[in-house]
């Protein structure tokens, strides 16, 4: 029978979780409640006490009460909380996973869930799904349901609610994947933006053709570190980084920022990778009135109206090369790094809007001069979309992935 683990905090949610408790009981589902409350007490009897979280986080319930700091045990009970489902996955006893909270109970809940491999169910109803989860969701499959009122006592619309959280967790518990997915394919991530989708798209589909499974992402700072998670929990072997634009909205401060790691989890972990320039001809915003006051002279053109895409200049561009090459200088696997001196996006091409052959330059020279001998380097005259030039790159990164399953089957002789 399938499980589903609710971890919360029972001495203030305890009559909510007693209500999805039931439902998810109705509906044929084993259920283990884990408290991780820690001043009042439970308002509901839990299947793993608090005492025993918080010895999963390396202290006690006491120490933490003592201390009277709220933000603190939130943070330790969430790492607690973690070790919990994470040792009920290992043995089996745990399918899905459900919780619900206001912004604290969010914070430790969807703490735990994010200590659990991609593809486990999880489900978090929150006051605050409607805004922005990316605290909460990070780079993990979360699923984020909006309470609509505040998570306070059974009401007849609270009820409805919860009532559906249970039906989907229990619903995703029992769900299984079906055969023949392309679990016997190697497995390789893909970085794509609107700018550069046919480029991804021809490679992608060459990449099929040579027998790989290949999971998009789209590069919106969230996308890169999902990807780069994946890479690092050992899912994925191989990655073609077409689209390193969140470099740029992290050097510049734009809102699509993947964080100051972006670009380093392959080298570190040695995986085969083909990289390239897309979209570093651009720094993402909002809609125009959201673009910073400091901005608003420089070249910007409206994408739609919600993204405002910005220029990035002849200087930001050659800091982009160095970083580039500093990254893939610690590369311990086969590296190639193609560089389209035809243009980095759909627009930057002759006649578009992002056309700048003079910022373009810095970034190829910078880039090149500091590129070190252990990264291959494929120069083209076309745009990164051309068609040919993306199948290159697919083919290339099936070179690099023979070239590393090969080493990699020599030391486990």
């Amino acid at each position: 029978m399938a499980t589903v683990v609710l971890v919360g905090t029972l001495d203030t949610k305890g009559e909510e979780y007693a209500f999805l408790r039931e439902r998810l009981r109705e509906l044929g589902v084993d259920v283990i409640l884990v408290d991780a409350g820690v001043l009042g007490e439970p308002k509901t009897p839990p299947d793993i006490p608090r005492e025993e979280v918080a010895r999963a986080a390396g202290t006690s319930i006491e120490t933490l009460a003592e201390a009277g700091d709220r933000g603190a045990a939130v943070g330790t009970m969430s790492r607690g909380a973690g070790e919990i489902v994470h040792r009920l996955h290992e043995e089996g006893r745990l399918d899905a996973v459900l919780g619900l909270g206001g912004s604290g109970g969010t914070s430790l809940v969807t703490g735990a869930m994010r200590s659990l491999p991609v593809g486990v169910p999880k489900i978090m109803v929150s006051t605050m799904a409607s805004g922005d989860t990316r605290p909460y969701v990070g780079a993990s499959d979360v699923t984020m349901m909006y309470s609509v009122v505040d998570i306070s006592g059974i009401n007849r619309l609270s009820a409805r609610i919860l009532t559906n959280a249970a039906a989907a967790a229990a619903g995703m518990a029992r769900a299984e994947t079906p055969q023949g997915t392309g679990e016997d394919r190697p497995l390789v991530g893909a970085t794509m933006f609107g700018v550069t989708t046919p480029a991804v798209e021809a490679a992608r589909e060459r990449l099929e053709e040579l027998g790989y499974e290949v999971l998009v992402f789209h590069a919106t700072g969230t996308g890169g570190r999902s990807m780069e998670a994946l890479m690092r929990d050992g899912f994925i072997t191989g990655v073609l980084d077409l689209t390193t634009t969140e470099l740029a909205d992290e050097l510049v401060g734009g809102v699509l920022s993947a964080g100051p790691d972006r670009l380093q989890a392959a080298g570190e972990l040695g995986l085969p990778q083909v990289v390239s320039l897309g979209a570093l001809d651009m720094v993402n915003f909002g809609p125009r009135e959201t673009v910073p006051e400091r901005f608003r002279n420089r070249r910007l053109y409206e994408h739609n109206p919600t993204v405002t895409l910005m220029r990035t200049t002849p200087e930001e561009c050659a800091e982009l090369g160095r970083t580039i090459a500093r990254k893939l200088s610690a590369a311990r696997g086969p590296t190639t790094l193609f560089v389209p001196r035809g243009g980095l996006s759909a627009i930057d091409r002759e006649g578009q809007p992002f056309h700048d052959p003079e910022a373009d330059g810095a970034l190829f020279e910078a880039l090149l001069e500091n590129l070190p001998g252990n990264v291959e380097v494929v120069e083209s005259e076309a745009n990164i979309n051309d068609p040919a030039l993306a199948r290159e790159m697919a083919e290339k990164l099936d070179q690099n992935y023979r070239s590393w399953r090969n080493e990699e089957q020599k030391e486990t002789r």
